[in-house]
């Protein structure tokens, strides 16, 4: 499996084809994504290089669906997945992981496997760390380039709304990101209730 190829190919794609629409959603975010995947699966135990090239390939292409949709775009980076990859050497076994692992990203995440665990708490990894509010403003610029929120809409309760709901699924992500994620929680809960 070249994993580095599908690396390339990512970079390239993202880097050059994206909307620039994508504030949140771009490049940077998969690669966040990919670095913060395979820091869990360290911390979860995961030194099989088998696991590790899967998770590493779907934390790349977990949002390569964005290239062509807005909507759905987890299905879509499954079909750009089942395309591609055996040109870079991965059988069907992989490529199903690999989409499986991708489908969970989807909202509301359901993962079921230990790599699912770890790739969708990659994915929300910000909710939790020091750059959330950061990261939750490039969502929001985002968001209102698609049209999906406007200034009228209190963002502040669609935060706190979502961060309520979410919980992290691996046990070291609740360990390193649950405390602060309270926190934020707790502001955006002030901030609701004051409007």
């Amino acid at each position: 499996m070249n994993v580095a190829g599908i690396e390339n190919f990512v970079v390239r794609a993202l880097g050059t084809q994206l909307s620039p629409k994508l504030h949140y959603h771009n490049l940077a975010h998969t690669i966040d994504v990919v670095k913060g995947a395979l820091k869990i699966a360290e911390q979860e135990g995961v030194v099989e290089s088998y696991d590790l090239v899967l998770l590493k390939t779907a934390g790349f292409l977990h949002d390569i669906g964005f290239l062509n949709t807005f909507v759905d775009h987890e299905e879509e980076g499954c079909l750009i997945a089942r395309a591609i990859l055996p040109d870079y050497n991965y059988d069907e076994e992989a490529i199903e992981i690999i989409c499986s692992m991708i489908m969970k990203t989807k909202l509301p995440q359901k993962p079921d496997t230990l790599l699912e665990k770890i790739l969708c708490d990659a994915d929300l990894d910000h909710l939790g760390r020091e750059d959330f509010k950061e990261v939750s403003n490039r969502l929001f610029e985002e968001w209102k380039s698609l049209g999906r929120v406007d200034e009228n809409m209190d963002w502040n309760l669609i935060q706190y709304t979502f961060v309520d709901a979410h919980h992290y699924w691996t046990n070291s992500s609740q360990q390193n990101r649950n405390h602060l994620k309270a926190q934020y929680l707790q502001e955006l809960k002030g901030l609701v209730m004051f409007k």
